[in-house]
């Protein structure tokens, strides 16, 4: 059931002008004495956008979202939201819902009556707040339980309650601090769908901050990755998986095999790289260097194919590389072999597992086979 004040309490919002976004980053720093914590950022929420700003621990990526909350004001630079500068804003002053890891419930009271607190702050009518908290409660199929206290609820239930009680009073931006956090793998992956589902319904524009690439990826329409207080590359997640453009950013997202290598030659569609003694042809335009320059050359442990040491070669243009299998692991539909190449480098494959995966025993030689397409030339990234 999509509530009939869903989508229509945000379209009703004065438009802004079309380079405006609904939060925009205006050369924003953030230092703390000697210590920088943001550099100089630019960056615009785009309105009804999920994005999320992913990163590891000490990236910069909470500071971006407490400059956004008010908890913590720049350094330099200009913060606007829906087009304001929020200089002289306080928190609560931004029209903003927070959704954290730690869902925040107040224990004593019901279901009901936690999602009606926000609108009771805001002295909406009585009439008005069964309303809208029980549309909001069939939105996050959350109705049979509006009686029960927080303790007598799942832990999935208990971070609907949150969204729902952030919902309920139309925020024109929804922050999220690691919501997941606290939920174990299953549940997560269940939550992450909810979550995809409520911001398709709402149009609403969303904040998230994780650690978790796999969230990342499955909930946003676009990805800002921090490193180091800085933005290491943007784009949408399939963008990122597929062509990311340094060595951090494939490296933390997704899992990968990255040979040193020298360029060779270069052609309008190709490259040529040697590693390890090794001459590899490379798909693409894009590349950095020039020939004799060093580069990083990714490959995904999906994009390897695994053959009989004896094994004809399918395609004229496959890199095909001898090995020997060190281990293999099975994790359920997929299976992953360690191979050792010449010289000592590992790398990993990874394949579906089915009845007929053909799986290899340690010693064994085999040939790992991959496309041109498949490799991708990397940039070696600015910071650590």
């Amino acid at each position: 059931m999509r509530p009939p004040w869903s989508r229509s309490s945000w379209a009703t919002r004065t438009p802004k002008a079309d380079d405006m976004g609904m939060v925009d980053f205006i050369d924003i720093g953030k230092r703390y004495g000697n210590t920088t914590a943001l550099e100089l950022i630019n960056l615009s929420v785009e309105r009804g956008e999920f994005l999320t700003l992913l990163g590891p621990s000490g990236s910069g990526k909470t500071t971006l979202l407490n400059l956004i909350a008010g908890l913590i004001k720049p350094t330099t630079g200009k913060l606007l939201i829906d087009g304001k500068d929020t200089a002289n804003l306080s928190p609560g002053e931004r029209g903003l819902g927070m959704v954290f890891q730690n869902y925040a419930l107040m224990p004593h009271m019901t279901v009901f009556e936690n999602i009606a607190f926000p609108l009771r702050v805001r002295r909406v009518a009585e009439k008005d707040i069964k309303r809208r908290v029980r549309e909001v409660l069939d939105l996050v199929r959350l109705s049979n339980v509006e009686q029960r206290k927080p303790k007598e609820l799942s832990g999935g239930q208990q971070q609907r309650v949150s969204l729902a009680r952030c919902i309920v009073y139309c925020p024109s931006l929804i922050l999220m601090d690691e919501p997941l956090g606290a939920l174990d793998k299953k549940l997560r992956e269940q939550m992450q769908f909810e979550i995809k589902q409520l911001h398709a319904d709402l149009g609403i524009t969303m904040v998230n901050v994780t650690h978790d690439q796999e969230e990342a990826l499955t909930l946003s329409d676009r990805i800002v990755l921090m490193n180091n207080g800085a933005i290491e590359q943007i784009g949408t997640p399939s963008e990122l998986y597929f062509s990311p453009r340094t060595v951090f950013a494939a490296d933390f997202i997704g899992q990968g095999n990255f040979f040193d290598a020298r360029m060779i030659s270069a052609a309008d569609d190709h490259f040529e790289v040697e590693t390890a003694g090794l001459r590899l042809r490379c798909a693409g335009a894009r590349r950095p260097g020039k020939a004799g320059d060093a580069l990083t050359v990714l490959v995904r442990p999906e994009n390897f194919v695994l053959r009989a040491a004896d094994a004809v070669r399918v395609a004229p243009a496959e890199n095909c590389l001898r090995a020997d299998v060190v281990d293999h692991l099975i994790l359920g539909g997929t299976v992953k072999h360690r191979v050792r190449l010449a010289g000592s480098k590992e790398i990993t494959v990874q394949q579906s597992n089915h009845p007929g995966t053909r799986l290899y025993g340690k010693g064994e030689s085999v040939q790992v086979c991959f496309l041109p397409e498949s490799a991708i030339a990397l940039q070696p990234s600015d910071k650590g």
